[in-house]
């Protein structure tokens, strides 16, 4: 294993523990200025399952006659949405946190979301690879979709509370406030873009 896939498999490791409600997960994670940097990385790193979910939304559209242009050019305009939601409210964050008093915890959180969001694009794969290969359990996978979203969300709660350290009030609010800016961001790319597809 490189050094970069051991580093990915502790960053993974930190923040599942942070998931489950163990402090110390953030002590395995880099939280310096090239960690922060570097914790950008998940971004690559959730990516082969991000496409394979939009690979599904491509193929359905085509099915469907909905597919605006090529595919290439529908999932390369997926990508820069998807990554505009991922990042844009980090950097908005990142602006707004010393208003907030969580300026000296926004490396933690940056660096303890990217890894977080990588795996939870991993944890929610197994229902398209299901809808992919066994078409005609598309109940089973819409309801597995559906419980592993609440379920990521509320891990992604936990990761947000511990890595603000303000307390659950402080931090849900945090995550809230995220989750919508997110939501809105990528709403707006997918609109600008021409993304949005009624109907999927």
């Amino acid at each position: 294993m490189t050094a970069w896939g051991a580093d990915i498999q502790l960053y993974f490791y930190g923040v599942w523990r942070l998931m489950t409600g163990r402090q110390d997960g953030l002590r395995l994670l880099d939280i310096s200025v090239d960690g922060f940097w570097n914790s950008f990385f998940a971004i690559l790193v959730a990516l082969p399952a991000l496409l394979i979910s939009w690979l599904t939304v491509a193929n359905e559209a085509e099915a469907l006659m909905l597919l605006p242009g090529s595919r290439f050019d529908f999932l390369a305009r997926l990508v820069v949405s998807n990554v505009g939601a991922w990042v844009l409210p980090l950097v908005a964050l990142g602006v707004v946190a010393p208003y907030v008093r969580i300026a000296d915890r926004y490396v933690h959180y940056v660096v303890a979301t990217n890894w977080a969001t990588a795996l939870v694009a991993w944890m929610m794969l197994p229902p398209t690879l299901l809808q992919i290969f066994f078409p005609h359990l598309e109940e089973i996978s819409v309801l597995l979709s559906l419980i592993l979203f609440f379920v990521t969300l509320f891990l992604s709660w936990r990761v947000t509370v511990a890595a603000i350290g303000r307390g659950p009030a402080v931090g849900t609010g945090v995550f809230f406030a995220m989750v919508v800016a997110s939501v809105t961001v990528l709403l707006f790319l997918q609109s600008l873009l021409g993304v949005q597809i009624e109907g999927l």
